[in-house]
């Protein structure tokens, strides 16, 4: 989830933040009023998350993004409840103060999510926006890890007419096979983003259309009262959560300042990769034209579909839930799974091995780019819970 409207604050957010212990070993979570037994809390943080993963062997991987302050690590493998800085530290060791000592091309400059795929391997989208300001020449990519050997695998770096500036690369999801990557583009124009895992070459289709951008009729909502900065603007969210079919034929999408739920036939993303080269806006007329509107999720940012396909999952931050769209029976409506204030902006999930969903909690409502006061590094937590189709 992103916010790219956030540039007032730039001063204030690219402080420099050293030396504290990323987190606190795992805190067995009692139920408040209203909560839910359902929650496990597998790990708090000193600092704000926003991605998870878990990998076939039960691995789990977090990310923190440098949205308000100059976190000490970008990506983490949890050890014990405690995040671990992965591959390596060197990879980790972007600092703003220091950028200019630091090559981008082969450090996390602001990871905004983590995703582990069917080969073994650890994906890493780099924004490379800290504050979510300025994008770093030569910073956006995506990175593969082997998680056999903890290596970086391969760098797709992505030049300006994929990540421009005012872009945030958000989110991704890899093909069955492997071989492609799908992302979506939070920034100041949502946007897709289609790469050739093998070529590396990468194209940003659908930039600017109603799809990927901001819904202007809808307001984000928390505690009740409109979401909103100090200085009084509201926020302006774009394409921002994605999911995958499990067969890799069809992918789904939405913006968090947005209602609906939209999906594309993969096959109609991948052909702009081999098309002759064509006009952008003629490329984007065409596959508009066949984006299909799902239903309403309402304001939504991690997107998950379960290992059959049946379900999709959906972080419902205005009400601190969890919610499912039963995809197989052409659902209309969503379902609550999980309501509880701990919940506190449900952010990114991914789905274990057993079944058990995990879900990170940002805290974005209670940052410093929304609430005056507010500490710049801001703890936040991992939950897990399983769902009842996953009770087997």
């Amino acid at each position: 989830m992103t916010n790219p409207a956030a540039r007032t604050l730039l001063p204030l957010l690219l402080c420099t933040v050293a030396g504290p212990a990323l987190a606190q070993e795992p805190v067995a979570a009692t139920s408040p009023p209203g909560g839910s037994s359902a929650l496990t809390q597998i790990a708090r943080f000193q600092h704000q998350v926003t991605g998870v993963t878990v990998a076939q062997d039960g691995r789990i991987f977090v990310n923190f993004p440098r949205w308000t302050e100059d976190s000490p690590v970008s990506v983490a493998e949890l050890k014990d409840g405690k995040p671990v800085p992965y591959p390596d530290g060197e990879w980790n060791s972007w600092r703003n103060a220091r950028k200019d000592a630091v090559d981008p091309k082969t450090h996390f400059v602001c990871v905004q999510s983590v995703v582990a795929d069917k080969q073994g391997r650890l994906w890493v989208v780099d924004a490379a926006a800290p504050a979510m300001a300025a994008v770093v020449k030569d910073g956006p990519k995506l990175v593969a890890i082997d998680l056999k050997t903890n290596a970086v695998a391969k760098t797709i770096a992505f030049d300006p007419s994929v990540a421009p500036q005012g872009s945030y690369l958000n989110d991704v999801r890899i093909a069955p096979d492997g071989k492609t990557a799908y992302l979506t583009d939070s920034g100041a124009e949502g946007a897709l983003v289609v790469v050739d895992i093998e070529s590396g070459k990468a194209k940003r289709l659908l930039a600017g259309v109603a799809a990927t951008m901001p819904d202007p009729a809808v307001t984000v909502t928390y505690d009740g009262k409109p979401l909103r900065r100090p200085d009084g603007r509201g926020v302006e969210f774009s394409a921002d959560g994605i999911a995958l079919s499990p067969d890799g034929k069809t992918l789904y999408w939405q913006a968090i300042k947005g209602k609906t739920l939209y999906s594309l036939p993969t096959d109609t993303l991948t052909g702009w990769l081999t098309a002759p080269m064509m006009p952008e806006a003629l490329a984007d007329k065409t596959l508009a034209g066949k984006i299909v509107t799902v239903g309403e999720n309402g304001p939504a940012d991690g997107l998950l579909i379960d290992r059959d396909g049946s379900r999709l999952y959906v972080t419902s931050p205005q009400d601190d839930s969890i919610k499912v769209r039963d995809l197989a029976a052409k659902q209309t409506g969503l379902t609550t799974l999980v309501q509880d204030p701990r919940l506190r902006w449900p952010d990114t999930f991914s789905q274990g091995p057993d079944g058990t969903l995990y879900v990170t909690t940002s805290h974005i409502q209670d940052s410093a780019l929304y609430k005056e006061g507010a500490p710049i590094a801001l703890p936040t937590e991992l939950w897990s819970f399983k769902p009842a189709t996953a009770q087997r």
